[in-house]
């Protein structure tokens, strides 16, 4: 067993270096032909499994390590099940392929599960992401996508760990699979499909993005509306749209989106809805050109009885489906590989429509801002004056940003775990920024990295949706030795 840091720190120059050269998107052996196109589907897995302080001398283990140990507690003995699921796309895209179909997945995995199975000792499950990852006759049909390290959520996640929470990610994904792997992925997949709607932590957040070298960013259709506030068209949910996001001073950056329709349900991939509602759907006009539209979904990979043991049957049927009516109609599709197509046939993504993070249009008419004239006043203060102005005559207006459970939310009642977690990460910046500028090396000493680790882990996602108990009794605990790290 490893108890040794992950690779979270330490070469944040090199990567910024590697994602910043502003090469056309990846497009390896594509087979898809544009002209013939009507409609594509992309499917996306999550992986995930919180780290918890709960090893058997309370050292930090995965949660699926946690699940092994104890099979008895609730729904643990699917340990081995989920660790299968982990590590079957090695096995069941080769097996298309071999068959004569053109199959496509995407996979985001959080850096939490991926530094869990090397502290377990699953090599065989490494292994299997590494085929997946580096495997040149793979790399048509398997797309990786960027997340964050730890699972946060963005819209509560403080602002200057979002970039920290996406290098890591990046520096741990290049330290098991290479530089070469690392620089195709280009796309980003938020945990929970949670969009930042505050104007200045969406800009932060697509500032981040841009800043380490993501083309693309996966929403859920909810979370997003028209700048004049309207949903989004029916069909303009299948194609791409560009994100804008601008901040209280007015400074504004975009990014190219695409939709998640639909809530959180993991049948909608488990049973291959996107093929199915892709073969109903024909091509788009956009601006002066014709586009096939885009059936976009992601799942947790592992989670529930569909996932487990529906899905690799439906993958497979769908994609022998689609291999056996050949007429390159409708086609399995990564999300990178499509925007690259557009872009390689002249579609700008100027041409894309444009849209913003849900409810914004209302904060902009309080501030009495509008097109053409689209800097809003030039201070926080009076963005937060004008949120709390509409939330006192409107309750259900809300700026902790939307995610694909709108039922739930990651703020309210959770003061006793948000509150560390701002206080934490507060101390680290203020020990470390100092630092870091004068001498960027300081990222590679233990002290960094190890409280580094406590920061991100305490953002973790998981402390803030199991209900206050032992999830929170976890968060306390990191809490405390992220602290206790801080000021020795």
């Amino acid at each position: 067993m490893s108890h040794t840091l992950p690779p979270i720190a330490g070469h944040e120059a090199e990567i910024l270096d590697l994602m910043g050269q502003n090469r056309p998107l990846v497009l390896p052996k594509c087979t898809a032909d544009l002209e013939r196109m009507r409609s594509g589907f992309a499917c996306a897995l999550h992986m995930h499994q919180p780290t918890i302080p709960a090893g058997a001398s309370g050292e930090l283990i995965s949660h699926l390590q946690y699940m092994q140990e104890h099979p008895g507690e609730g729904d643990n003995h699917n340990a081995e099940p989920f660790a299968q699921c982990y590590r079957r796309l090695a096995d069941i895209i080769p097996r298309l392929i071999e068959e004569g179909c053109d199959p496509r997945i995407m996979l985001d995995y959080s850096g939490n599960l991926l530094w869990g199975f090397a502290q377990m000792g699953r090599q065989d499950i490494l292994d299997a992401l590494r085929k997946l990852a580096c495997d040149p006759a793979l790399q048509p049909h398997v797309e990786w996508l960027g997340t964050f390290w730890s699972h946060a959520v963005a819209p509560s996640t403080p602002i200057p760990d979002l970039k920290l929470q996406i290098l890591a990610w990046q520096q741990h994904f290049a330290a098991l699979f290479g530089d070469e792997a690392l620089q195709r992925v280009r796309g980003f997949s938020p945990p929970e499909m949670h969009l930042p709607n505050h104007p200045d932590t969406l800009h932060a957040f697509v500032k981040a993005l841009l800043d380490c070298g993501y083309r693309w960013l996966l929403v859920q259709e909810h979370s997003v509306e028209n700048l004049d506030g309207s949903p989004l068209g029916d069909d303009q949910r299948f194609i791409p749209n560009q994100l804008v996001a601008r901040s209280s001073s007015g400074d504004s950056l975009s990014i190219t989106v695409l939709i998640k329709t639909q809530g959180s349900d993991t049948k909608l991939v488990g049973q291959m809805q996107p093929c199915y509602e892709a073969m109903g759907r024909g091509p788009q006009r956009l601006g002066d050109t014709t586009i096939p539209s885009i059936v976009a979904q992601i799942a947790d990979g592992e989670n529930g009885g569909v996932m487990m043991n529906e899905f690799p049957q439906a993958f497979i049927q769908a994609h022998q489906r689609m291999a056996a009516q050949g007429d390159g109609g409708t086609v399995a599709l990564n999300g990178s590989e499509y925007l690259a197509l557009l872009e390689q046939a002249g579609v700008s993504s100027d041409a894309f429509p444009r849209i913003q993070a849900v409810q914004q249009q209302r904060l902009w008419q309080q501030l009495g801002v509008s097109e053409p004239n689209p800097q809003p006043p030039a201070t926080a203060a009076a963005v937060d004056a004008a949120i709390a102005a509409i939330q006192a005559s409107d309750s259900s207006f809300s700026m902790a940003g939307a995610s694909w459970t709108n039922n739930l939310s990651w703020v309210d009642g959770y003061a006793n775990v948000l509150e560390p977690m701002n206080q934490l990460s507060a101390r680290f910046h203020q020990r470390f920024d100092p630092l870091v500028e004068a001498d960027p090396a300081v990222t590679r000493t233990e002290p960094y990295q190890q409280a580094l680790l406590h920061v991100l882990l305490l953002e973790t996602s998981c402390f803030r949706y199991w209900g206050q108990g032992a999830w929170t009794d976890y968060a306390a605990e990191i809490h405390r030795r992220g602290m206790a790290l801080l000021e020795g």
